[in-house]
């Protein structure tokens, strides 16, 4: 298990024994691991963004902190949190990420997990010019996920 993977389950861990929310000082983590605070950073930017269901707070400089929350609510509020979070383009690393957070919760189904992931794929995108394949993914993953909540 590579480092970035100790940091992150040590975090998971702290948020499961507090409840979804925490407050880390980044430069603490960082000596408890023995790296830099900028692996720490790495690390929450990678493992904790908002296509995995998670929101992110930081303060730097002395005092600084990183406040991480899960966000727990209803499948609805999940699905629209999801549906805020997509920006105007979206590659398809990141709308895996998405589709998985949401599966993981229990927000949508396997089944429309896949359909939605077939339909995002480069695969189905392929007659679209790659320049324009970030946006035309974005727009379709937030209207499939907007009728998932009609």
């Amino acid at each position: 298990m590579g480092m970035s993977d100790l940091i992150a389950e040590f975090i998971c861990d702290v948020l499961q024994e507090s409840n979804g929310a925490a407050e880390l000082q980044r430069a603490e983590l960082a000596s408890r691991f023995g790296v830099v605070p900028s692996q720490i950073t790495y690390v929450i930017s990678t493992r904790f963004s908002p296509e995995r269901g998670y929101i992110v707070e930081s303060r730097r400089g002395g005092g600084g902190f990183v406040r991480i929350r899960r966000v727990q609510a209803d499948p609805t509020q999940l699905v629209m949190h999801t549906v805020n979070a997509i920006g105007p383009e979206l590659d398809a690393p990141t709308a895996e990420a998405f589709l998985q957070n949401l599966l993981d919760t229990g927000a949508v189904s396997s089944e429309r997990v896949r359909t939605m992931a077939a339909a995002l794929g480069d695969g189905a995108l392929r007659p679209v010019p790659r320049p324009l394949r970030g946006a035309l993914r974005a727009s379709i993953l937030k209207q499939m996920l907007l009728s998932v909540t009609d």
